[in-house]
């Protein structure tokens, strides 16, 4: 996502097809507040953010930060396909493995509906796998749950994360 909480500002309020004008009215600020934290001028004030990420479609750490791995539910009208939606799990074991799987959402879908189980034979004994319910991941992508959807820590030192995108 774009560098500045400015250029993350002005691309979303295009984005929402929204003018200047229109955002400042509907955040209570002048036309020119709005040009001047899409300027990097200067940033909205702190009680404003909720208000602000929620009327650009967006968390307040994204706004900050920029980083889009957080959990949304998309409205329809935004949502990508499940055709265009990858299945990304990435696993660390405390023994040091590491294990990257991109997965389309089709095939995770067919598998599923298959009785086909997809989880991979090297996860066996890594306890923080145990009860990620694919199914329910895969629901909630259909319902436009997009974002890091699952991320686990376990005692032992295994860390898992689970991205729909």
């Amino acid at each position: 996502m774009s560098a500045t909480i400015g250029s993350r500002i002005a691309l979303r309020r295009k984005e929402k097809g929204m003018s200047q004008e229109t955002l400042a009215e509907k955040m209570g600020v002048s036309s020119q507040a709005v040009s001047k934290w899409e300027n990097d001028v200067s940033c909205p004030d702190i009680s404003l953010l909720p208000k602000l990420a929620g009327l650009l479609g967006m968390t307040v750490d994204e706004l900050l930060t920029g980083d889009t791995d957080q959990v949304r539910c998309l409205p329809e009208d935004q949502r990508k396909p499940l055709e265009e939606l990858t299945l990304r799990v990435r696993i660390e074991s405390a023994a040091g493995d590491r294990v990257k799987v991109n997965l389309p959402m089709p095939l995770v879908k067919v598998c599923l509906e298959l009785g086909v189980d997809i989880a991979p034979q090297y996860t066996n004994g890594l306890d923080a796998l145990r009860g990620i319910d694919l199914a329910k991941i895969m629901e909630l992508a259909e319902k436009g749950m997009i974002g890091r959807i699952v991320e686990i820590e376990s005692a032992a030192g295994d860390s898992v994360e689970v991205v729909v995108e």
